[in-house]
């Protein structure tokens, strides 16, 4: 499992939100292609720097793409909140990047946004 990989448990809790498949072709591994989409959004990396392991770059962006115009993510979004107590932290405050001027005052101040960038990356999905 990579580091940005979900968790079984985290696993457990999303894919029921996922569409089913109606029509169409078979899609494939939903879980490898989350993975892939939370990559990309962790780490910030463009699309095409996505790693091979987690399919092709263009249907893992496809599919971002598409479960964003379906509403997919705000479900998920919406029932994880309702899962986790501390769910702000949890969805916003792992992805929003500060500018180092943001850190308000001056010396040594970069170093305490590092550390608190470090301290936030280590938090993960636990129920309640």
């Amino acid at each position: 499992m990579a580091r940005f990989d979900l968790s079984d448990e985290e696993w457990t809790v999303i894919q029921p939100l996922l569409p089913q498949q109606t029509r169409g072709a078979k899609r494939g591994d939903d879980r490898k292609i989350l993975n892939g989409i939370f990559y990309i959004l962790r780490t910030g990396a463009p699309w095409r720097d996505l790693p091979e392991r987690y399919g092709p770059r263009t249907t893992v962006y496809n599919r971002y793409v598409r479960w964003g115009r379906k509403g997919v993510w705000k479900s998920v979004f919406d029932a994880l909140a309702r899962e986790v107590k501390d769910s702000l932290i949890f969805i916003d405050g792992s992805i929003v990047k500060a500018h180092r001027a943001a850190a308000g005052s001056k010396k040594g101040s970069w170093q305490n946004v590092l550390d608190a960038h470090a301290e936030a990356a280590q938090v993960r999905f636990t129920r309640l």
